[in-house]
Protein backbone atom coordinates (compact mmCIF):
# COMPACT_ATOMS: atom_id res chain seq x y z
CA UNK A 1 0.00 0.00 0.00
CA UNK A 2 1.42 3.37 -0.90
CA UNK A 3 0.66 6.89 0.33
CA UNK A 4 -1.96 7.59 -2.33
CA UNK A 5 -3.93 4.50 -1.29
CA UNK A 6 -3.86 5.60 2.36
CA UNK A 7 -5.04 9.05 1.28
CA UNK A 8 -7.86 7.41 -0.68
CA UNK A 9 -8.97 5.61 2.49
CA UNK A 10 -8.78 8.87 4.44
CA UNK A 11 -11.20 10.51 2.00
CA UNK A 12 -13.93 8.21 3.33
CA UNK A 13 -13.75 9.86 6.77
CA UNK A 14 -16.71 12.07 7.64
CA UNK A 15 -16.45 15.83 8.01
CA UNK A 16 -19.07 18.46 8.71
CA UNK A 17 -19.99 21.00 6.03
CA UNK A 18 -22.43 23.88 5.76
CA UNK A 19 -23.95 23.73 2.27
CA UNK A 20 -25.23 26.81 0.45
CA UNK A 21 -27.65 24.84 -1.75
CA UNK A 22 -30.74 22.66 -1.41
CA UNK A 23 -30.85 19.04 -2.47
CA UNK A 24 -32.91 16.04 -1.44
CA UNK A 25 -31.31 12.90 -0.07
CA UNK A 26 -28.64 11.41 -2.37
CA UNK A 27 -28.47 7.61 -2.56
CA UNK A 28 -24.93 6.32 -3.01
CA UNK A 29 -23.37 2.85 -2.78
CA UNK A 30 -21.55 3.85 0.41
CA UNK A 31 -24.72 5.16 2.04
CA UNK A 32 -27.31 7.87 1.82
CA UNK A 33 -26.33 11.52 2.20
CA UNK A 34 -28.55 14.48 2.85
CA UNK A 35 -30.87 16.16 2.61
CA UNK A 36 -28.81 19.28 2.03
CA UNK A 37 -30.28 22.56 3.24
CA UNK A 38 -28.54 25.95 3.10
CA UNK A 39 -26.96 26.90 6.43
CA UNK A 40 -27.64 23.57 8.16
CA UNK A 41 -24.53 21.50 9.03
CA UNK A 42 -24.36 17.96 7.68
CA UNK A 43 -21.77 15.18 7.83
CA UNK A 44 -20.37 14.03 4.48
CA UNK A 45 -17.26 12.12 3.40
CA UNK A 46 -14.14 14.21 2.86
CA UNK A 47 -14.12 13.44 -0.88
CA UNK A 48 -17.57 15.01 -1.26
CA UNK A 49 -16.76 17.96 1.01
CA UNK A 50 -13.68 18.78 -1.09
CA UNK A 51 -15.63 18.42 -4.33
CA UNK A 52 -18.39 20.73 -3.09
CA UNK A 53 -15.81 23.19 -1.74
CA UNK A 54 -14.04 23.35 -5.12
CA UNK A 55 -17.39 24.19 -6.72
CA UNK A 56 -18.05 26.80 -3.98
CA UNK A 57 -21.14 24.91 -2.83
CA UNK A 58 -20.21 24.64 0.86
CA UNK A 59 -18.03 25.71 3.74
CA UNK A 60 -16.06 22.97 5.51
CA UNK A 61 -16.05 22.91 9.30
CA UNK A 62 -12.73 21.52 10.53
CA UNK A 63 -12.83 18.42 12.77
CA UNK A 64 -12.86 19.12 16.53
CA UNK A 65 -9.29 17.89 16.93
CA UNK A 66 -8.04 20.36 14.29
CA UNK A 67 -7.65 23.10 16.89
CA UNK A 68 -4.38 24.79 17.87
CA UNK A 69 -4.80 24.21 21.63
CA UNK A 70 -5.73 20.53 21.23
CA UNK A 71 -2.87 19.92 18.81
CA UNK A 72 -0.40 21.64 21.15
CA UNK A 73 -1.54 19.34 23.97
CA UNK A 74 -1.18 16.33 21.69
CA UNK A 75 2.30 17.43 20.57
CA UNK A 76 3.47 17.96 24.16
CA UNK A 77 2.06 14.60 25.27
CA UNK A 78 3.68 12.84 22.32
CA UNK A 79 7.04 14.37 23.17
CA UNK A 80 6.69 13.47 26.86
CA UNK A 81 5.64 9.82 26.48
CA UNK A 82 7.99 7.03 25.43
CA UNK A 83 5.22 5.01 23.81
CA UNK A 84 2.98 6.18 20.98
CA UNK A 85 -0.03 8.13 22.23
CA UNK A 86 -3.49 7.74 20.67
CA UNK A 87 -4.14 10.11 17.79
CA UNK A 88 -7.46 11.92 17.28
CA UNK A 89 -8.03 10.33 13.88
CA UNK A 90 -6.44 7.31 12.21
CA UNK A 91 -5.86 9.61 9.24
CA UNK A 92 -4.85 12.83 11.03
CA UNK A 93 -1.93 13.56 8.70
CA UNK A 94 -3.83 12.88 5.47
CA UNK A 95 -6.91 14.82 6.59
CA UNK A 96 -4.79 17.78 7.62
CA UNK A 97 -3.04 17.78 4.26
CA UNK A 98 -6.27 17.46 2.28
CA UNK A 99 -8.24 20.05 4.23
CA UNK A 100 -5.43 22.59 4.44
CA UNK A 101 -4.54 22.24 0.76
CA UNK A 102 -8.12 22.62 -0.46
CA UNK A 103 -10.00 24.51 2.25
CA UNK A 104 -7.48 26.51 4.28
CA UNK A 105 -9.75 29.55 4.04
CA UNK A 106 -12.33 27.65 6.17
CA UNK A 107 -9.82 26.66 8.86
CA UNK A 108 -8.76 29.25 11.44
CA UNK A 109 -5.01 29.42 12.13
CA UNK A 110 -4.29 27.05 9.23
CA UNK A 111 -0.54 27.74 9.22
CA UNK A 112 -0.21 27.01 12.94
CA UNK A 113 -2.21 23.81 12.53
CA UNK A 114 0.00 22.72 9.63
CA UNK A 115 3.12 23.31 11.74
CA UNK A 116 1.74 21.51 14.80
CA UNK A 117 0.64 18.45 12.83
CA UNK A 118 4.07 18.35 11.16
CA UNK A 119 5.70 18.52 14.62
CA UNK A 120 3.52 15.64 15.83
CA UNK A 121 4.35 13.64 12.69
CA UNK A 122 8.08 14.28 13.07
CA UNK A 123 8.02 13.26 16.73
CA UNK A 124 6.12 10.06 15.98
CA UNK A 125 8.37 9.13 13.05
CA UNK A 126 11.47 9.72 15.22
CA UNK A 127 9.96 7.40 17.85
CA UNK A 128 9.19 4.87 15.16
CA UNK A 129 12.76 4.92 13.90
CA UNK A 130 14.12 4.50 17.43
CA UNK A 131 11.71 1.63 18.04
CA UNK A 132 12.72 -0.02 14.77
CA UNK A 133 16.40 0.38 15.62
CA UNK A 134 15.84 -1.17 19.04
CA UNK A 135 13.74 -3.95 17.51
CA UNK A 136 16.46 -4.83 15.03
CA UNK A 137 19.41 -4.52 17.40
CA UNK A 138 17.71 -6.83 19.92
CA UNK A 139 16.89 -9.29 17.10
CA UNK A 140 13.24 -9.49 18.06
CA UNK A 141 10.80 -11.66 16.15
CA UNK A 142 7.70 -9.49 16.53
CA UNK A 143 6.65 -6.02 17.67
CA UNK A 144 3.52 -4.43 19.11
CA UNK A 145 2.35 -1.49 16.99
CA UNK A 146 -0.22 0.18 19.24
CA UNK A 147 -1.52 3.64 18.32
CA UNK A 148 0.25 3.83 14.97
CA UNK A 149 -1.60 5.09 11.92
CA UNK A 150 -1.62 3.36 8.56
CA UNK A 151 0.55 6.09 7.02
CA UNK A 152 3.14 5.78 9.80
CA UNK A 153 3.31 2.01 9.37
CA UNK A 154 3.50 2.50 5.62
CA UNK A 155 6.45 4.88 6.05
CA UNK A 156 8.64 2.28 7.78
CA UNK A 157 7.22 -0.87 6.19
CA UNK A 158 9.77 -1.30 3.38
CA UNK A 159 12.72 -0.75 5.71
CA UNK A 160 11.42 -3.24 8.28
CA UNK A 161 10.57 -5.90 5.71
CA UNK A 162 14.01 -5.70 4.12
CA UNK A 163 15.69 -5.80 7.53
CA UNK A 164 13.63 -8.75 8.73
CA UNK A 165 14.36 -10.65 5.51
CA UNK A 166 18.10 -10.06 5.97
CA UNK A 167 17.89 -11.17 9.61
CA UNK A 168 16.04 -14.33 8.56
CA UNK A 169 18.70 -15.14 5.94
CA UNK A 170 21.50 -14.58 8.45
CA UNK A 171 19.80 -16.80 11.04
CA UNK A 172 19.16 -19.48 8.41
CA UNK A 173 22.83 -19.50 7.42
CA UNK A 174 23.93 -19.90 11.05
CA UNK A 175 21.93 -23.07 11.52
Amino acid sequence: MDASEVEFLAEKEMVKIIPNFSLDKVFLIGGDLGPFNPGLPIDVPVWLALNLKQRQKCRIIPPEWMDVEKLEEMRDLERKEDMFTPVPSPYYMELTKLLLNHASDNIPKADEIRTLVKDIWDTRIAKLRLSADSFISQQEAYAKLDNLTLMEINTIRAFLLDTLNCMYKLRSNLQ
